[in-house]
């Protein structure tokens, strides 16, 4: 007769996130996570969690799209035909991004190309 064994519980509601931040950006995401948790009703903006990325959005979000498709900027380079220095500056904000770029790094990156105008 088969013996009764004890069954996990899982809870249909919660899931894991795995996050790549910076050091220091870690505190900050840990208190967001927290008072989301605590079903806080009140909405955060990017600025008041990140301030010191407020006009910084194109370069924030080539980094962040090219981190969730797991690539490198020498990948991203071999994929759009932009040199990795140039992908390299454009993350940095030494180098302007042109819609023509923009459309390539959408393509490579499954991204709509405004996001890095």
């Amino acid at each position: 007769m088969p013996e009764a064994t004890k069954k996990r519980h899982i809870d249909e509601e919660m899931i894991t996130l795995r996050l790549r931040v910076h050091r220091s950006n870690a505190p900050r995401i840990k208190e967001y996570a927290q008072t989301v948790e605590a079903e806080d009703k009140r909405n955060y903006t990017v600025a008041e969690v990140f301030p010191e990325y407020i006009g910084k959005e194109q370069q924030v979000a080539i980094r962040a799209y090219r981190y969730r498709e797991n690539l490198t900027q020498r990948q991203l380079a071999e994929l759009t035909g932009i040199p990795q220095r140039h992908i390299s500056e454009m993350e940095n904000g030494k180098r302007v991004i042109g819609k023509e770029l923009a459309k390539r790094l959408a393509k490579a990156l499954n991204a709509d190309y405004k996001v890095f105008l």
